[in-house]
């Protein structure tokens, strides 16, 4: 069994039926004998959307407030992607990037990935759909966490 890290952006979860689309090519590859790791980027406009909202209030908003702010569309997308990988028979569980176990630097707005332990327990055997990482960092992840 393989480990597939699948990456779609906002474009790709940007309405429902999108989300429906990708939930299905997610459940094609977990079908066909692979664990499927997702990560999913807000939906298309979401992030623009939030940053004009903050700076409508605050022209300059503190980066990490800004950080908080932005992951809140990531977390929108994660939970409804779940939610549709659930409901067309799957199994799927949402986790942030550090419930996922992957730690970061404290550069506000362009942090890098330090460690990722990979404690996906919370996932109870389901795919697990992960916001707020690039997959870039995935892939960094990935080579720096030693195999079993």
């Amino acid at each position: 069994m393989a480990l597939i890290v699948q990456k779609y952006g906002g474009t790709s979860v940007g309405t429902t039926d999108r989300i429906q689309n990708v939930a299905r090519r997610v459940l094609e590859t977990q079908q066909a004998g692979n664990s499927v790791v997702v990560v999913v980027s807000a939906m298309s406009g979401v992030t623009d959307n939030l940053i004009k909202l903050a700076r409508q209030l605050a022209p300059f908003p503190a980066e990490r407030e800004l950080d908080v702010l932005l992951a809140t569309g990531e977390q929108t997308t994660i939970a409804l992607t779940a939610m549709t990988l659930n409901a067309m028979g799957g199994k799927a569980v949402s986790l942030t990037g550090a419930q996922a176990g992957i730690l970061t630097d404290t550069s506000h707005t362009r942090a890098r990935i330090l460690d990722a332990a990979w404690d996906l327990s919370d996932a109870r055997g389901a795919e697990v759909i992960l916001g707020g990482v690039t997959l870039r960092e995935i892939a960094a992840a990935v080579d720096m966490t030693p195999s079993a």
